[in-house]
């Protein structure tokens, strides 16, 4: 997508500014049809950036591939003289942020486009996106099922065409949950590979940053920008992998069409020489054991919020299914903390002592397909019992301290489903890699049909 739309804007004089007039002309069009995937648009600021771009390459100048075309940001990130609000009617009245943050610095750096600031999931705590504040974004099955959250506006701002990537963050599947459901690429990077300089924090173990994106190469281009690492590209045999599979975990629940997406890449693959090796994961369990008061998350959201929660005018501004959450970690003493991080500990080098020998780990990214937005609207019940399901698979290997790529499958008229390719901490250019392969395996099939809704 990346590399089509440089040769679309290198053949005009005005390549540039026409794209991103386009983009803004099809996000007005969509916010007048009731669309929600935006906080503000930056719509001034964007066309000035697009003129620029246009300017300097005229002279011969590219800042990077990402010169010139329209980039979303997460509501978390600082953007000089914008208030970073995390889609909150909580921080939305405060001071505006003296210096971007130093992701959205590297991208305004390499001359991408900076279109808006896109909704999301209150302080990114929960895979759904539902927010009562400015909207829930939709986007599969004629716009009635949830785009995922945290990042949800982030997603629907690349599946519909208005931006090459967006910048989101991911706790617990933040990027990888809206790319499942979108029919998109969303990669979570091993944490502290990427800065979270100027991003709101949700969880300080957690909290890492990367971009969704339409394709696996599109995704390595804004990885580069943002890990300042040089991708390698490594032409991969499938006969030389060897890949992990497991029956525990990931499964219960699973909605059929989830099932039928993962039987088939594994059997693609398969045919295609890949070894494939069935593991034991049963210690996986011990995650929502350790997690059951909230985990590290809900300790570390409370340190973060517990100055606001505590000011009633100010409590009654959170969205209740957030405060909720946040609430537990009240609870959770210097001892319980310090015990779930070396339980933490002692998982990471259990499952890392199963994964050492192989590649990656494949897996379901969600165990179901979006679900319809009402339902959760309308039941508390249903939407924990609901956010707890989506949330998973993904928070695995946040959990493990490891990284992961969530790849589209989509049958013509199904819903998207994202399969997941995950590895340990700093194997990030290994899973790309895998990742580049795995894409072009499974778009040579000519029953792969992606729709936009």
């Amino acid at each position: 997508m990346i590399e089509k739309l440089q040769q679309i804007i290198n053949a005009e004089e005005k390549g540039s500014e026409n794209l991103i007039r386009q983009s803004i002309a099809q996000i007005k069009q969509y916010q007048a049809d009731g669309g929600t995937a935006y906080i503000s648009l930056d719509e001034d600021v964007a066309l000035a950036a697009a003129q620029s771009a246009d300017l300097a390459r005229k002279s011969g100048y590219v800042a990077s591939p990402l010169a010139g075309l329209a980039v979303s940001i997460k509501d978390l990130y600082d953007v000089k003289n914008q208030v970073t609000a995390s889609a909150s009617k909580v921080l939305a009245d405060d001071s505006v942020a003296r210096k971007d943050a130093e992701a959205v610095h590297l991208l305004r750096q390499s001359g991408a486009v900076l279109l808006g600031r896109t909704n999301m999931s209150e302080f990114a705590f929960s895979g759904l996106g539902l927010n009562p504040h400015y909207g829930t974004p939709t986007f599969a099955d004629s716009f009635k099922r949830i785009a995922g959250g945290s990042t949800s506006g982030g997603a629907v701002s690349v599946a519909l065409g208005h931006c090459v990537a967006a910048l989101g963050s991911d706790t617990g599947g933040s990027l990888r949950i809206p790319a499942a459901f979108c029919g998109l690429v969303g990669f979570k990077p091993s944490s502290g590979r990427i800065s979270t300089e100027g991003a709101f924090p949700l969880s300080y173990s957690f909290d890492t940053v990367g971009t969704i994106t339409h394709t696996v190469e599109d995704n390595i281009i804004v990885d580069e920008i943002l890990s300042g690492e040089k991708f390698e590209k490594i032409e991969i045999q499938p006969h030389q992998l060897n890949i992990a599979i497991t029956d525990d975990y990931f499964f219960d629940g699973a909605d059929h069409n989830v099932l039928e997406a993962y039987q088939h890449t594994i059997e693609l693959l398969k045919s295609h020489g890949v070894n494939f090796h069935k593991i034991d994961l049963s210690e996986l369990d011990q995650i929502g054991k350790i997690n059951h008061a909230g985990g590290l998350t809900a300790a570390e959201s409370w340190f973060i919020h517990r100055d606001l929660l505590s000011i009633p005018e100010k409590y009654t501004l959170y969205d209740p299914r957030v405060a909720q959450r946040i609430v537990r970690g009240k609870n959770i003493n210097a001892a319980d903390y310090l015990y779930i991080k070396q339980q933490r500990q002692n998982l990471i080098q259990s499952i890392s002592n199963k994964l050492a020998a192989f590649d990656a780990l494949i897996y379901p990214t969600v165990a179901i397909v979006a679900p319809l937005l009402e339902p959760l609207e309308q039941d508390e019940a249903h939407f924990f019992a609901t956010n707890a399901l989506v949330l998973r698979n993904t928070t695995v290997i946040n959990f493990l301290d490891g990284c992961a790529l969530s790849l589209p499958w989509q049958r013509k008229d199904a819903l998207p489903v994202g399969i997941s390719i995950a590895a340990l901490h700093g194997q990030d250019q290994h899973i790309l890699n895998l990742s580049l392969l795995i894409e072009k395996l499974i778009k040579a099939q000519p029953s792969q049909s992606r729709t936009k809704s």
